[in-house]
């Protein structure tokens, strides 16, 4: 009579209550169905392994059952209600989850598995709700702590509500027919449009001809040492992106302030230097000018952030709102190592950090599908080197060797010029205005280096060929003010007939990108 009561006790749940002394989310009934059809049929386990923990289930008893069933299908044995219970035994949990009559009651009270999926998903949603109720009252507790630092508060919890999407909403395994579904429909659409481009143009024609321009799920770095144009070049692609592209793009700028980097759009959409600008030396025709450029770059889709020392946490919540309310097609990081991990591991070992920092990027690709750029500052040892090359390495990169395991991609901006240096390595080519985007790392395509033009009045990056044009149009005048100044994308997208005069616009300055 003791041991039939011991078991009838085993079925029955002993509620828990929230602060308000309500029931905690439960579905025994789902968890009992769950339980018996992966005990009576085989495939029903293999169903849903992957989408269950043993934490999941809100009694105990059926915490203890499932992990037996797991231990029993992870060693390749049948999983059925006499291998359950020898693996109940062998835990010494038989007993405690009300022995083996229990267990058949299991699989008594269903008919088939057919619905096993559902009751799963039904388990999962009820474990989701009851880890957002245990957060949730874990952030109020805190929160009427005076102790506790708020920031150090909005972080935590930030990170525990994260934990929750990350290990509940992962994208399950897909087989190779869907791949090949998805991959065949992405190059039937390449085939149909003009476009020459998968990803997003940077702008400058030889770069993407290279790179396929900017890759979805892509992490991409650009590094240099300071003084090189990281800003003005990662500037120009986004201008390419925000205002040619009309596409969404999300700009986290932790060095300038988001008026400087509108000064700097401002300047080279208008052809007045910044120092002109600013100081206000414009005539009457001049501000006619600036404001007609100024109006074409407030319908620009640049969301600009400058928050400083951004955590990778902040910096995550914000684009996967950015994602939901712009549906943003890359991300611009200005620069990774002005970043923090969180207060987790402040004051901890920096390269750590750093690469908490960088896995966190190249998570975030993935998840939103989007190019991620991140500037990246290089180690002084670039210009402590006796020989007459400053060429930057990939041993290069500051603080971390994480950032080049991440990356898909990782290019070096490098201006023999700053080190007044006459000629690059070759001694031929001239090394004044000119500058060397080298692509060190290409995990899906070809190493090259690509010569950029660099204008530093205007901090802007272009085409050479482009730039020919410039100098012809504008350099003999000595004119500050760029007339009928204008731009258009890279022509990496366009077919080799439509270069010939009789086709293309004849624009005054460059055709790629302005910076």
């Amino acid at each position: 009579m003791a041991k039939e009561t011991k078991q009838k006790l085993a079925r029955i749940a002993l509620p828990e209550i929230d602060m308000q002394g309500r029931v905690l989310p439960q579905a025994i009934d789902f968890e009992e169905a769950v339980l018996g059809a992966m005990m009576l049929e085989q495939n029903a386990a293999v169903s849903v392994i992957d989408m269950l923990r043993e934490e999941m289930f809100y009694k105990e008893s059926h915490q203890k059952i499932y992990k037996a069933i797991t231990q029993v299908f992870h060693a390749s044995d049948p999983v059925d209600l006499l291998s359950v219970a020898n693996q109940l035994r062998k835990n010494g949990d038989l007993e405690a989850i009300g022995g083996a009559y229990y267990l058949s009651s299991l699989t008594n009270r269903i008919v088939s598995s057919a619905n096993i999926e559902y009751h799963a998903r039904i388990v999962s949603e009820k474990y989701i709700q009851r880890k957002l109720i245990s957060v949730s009252t874990e952030t109020i507790h805190n929160a009427y702590d005076n102790s506790l630092d708020v920031l150090e508060m909005l972080d935590t919890a930030e990170k525990n509500l994260f934990d929750i999407a990350e290990q509940n909403f992962r994208r399950d395994s897909r087989t190779m027919p869907d791949i090949i579904r998805e991959v065949l429909s992405d190059l039937q659409a390449m085939k149909m449009s003009d476009k020459k481009l998968r990803g997003l143009p940077s702008g400058f024609t030889e770069l993407d001809r290279v790179t396929n321009g900017w890759q979805k799920a892509n992490l991409i770095i650009i590094a240099a040492r300071p003084g090189m144009g990281k800003t003005a070049f990662v500037l120009s692609m986004a201008r390419n992106i925000a205002i040619e592209q009309q596409k969404p793009l999300a700009f986290f700028s932790l060095e300038m302030s988001a008026a400087d980097l509108v000064m700097r759009l401002i300047s080279a959409e208008s052809g007045f230097k910044q120092n002109q600008l600013k100081k206000g030396d414009l005539t009457d025709e001049d501000w006619a000018v600036l404001v007609n450029k100024m109006t074409e770059l407030s319908n620009a889709k640049l969301l600009i952030d400058d928050t400083a020392g951004l955590s990778i946490f902040e910096l995550r919540a914000k684009c996967r709102r950015f994602k939901q309310q712009y549906d943003i097609q890359g991300v611009v990081i200005d620069y990774l190592q002005l970043m923090s991990g969180g207060q987790d591991l402040k004051g901890g070992n920096r390269e750590q950090e750093i690469s908490t920092i960088s896995r966190s990027l190249k998570a975030l690709s993935k998840e939103l599908d989007i190019p991620v750029i991140a500037l990246s500052q290089l180690n002084r040892s670039v210009e402590s080197r006796t020989t007459q090359s400053k060429r930057p390495q990939l041993s290069d990169l500051r603080e971390s060797g994480a950032i080049e395991q991440d990356a898909d991609l990782v290019l070096f901006i490098y201006r023999p010029e700053y080190y007044k240096l006459a000629t690059f390595e070759d001694q031929k080519t001239p090394a004044a205005g000119l500058a060397e985007i080298m692509i060190a790392k290409h995990r899906n395509g070809p190493l090259k280096d690509v010569k950029l033009r660099f204008i530093a009045d205007y901090a802007q990056f272009c085409d050479i060929d482009n730039f020919d044009q410039y100098v012809s149009d504008f350099m003999p005048n000595e004119t500050t003010l760029l007339d009928n100044y204008n731009t258009i994308p890279s022509r990496i997208n366009e077919d080799n007939e439509m270069s010939s005069p009789s086709n293309s616009p004849m624009y005054p300055i460059d055709d790629g990108d302005p910076f």
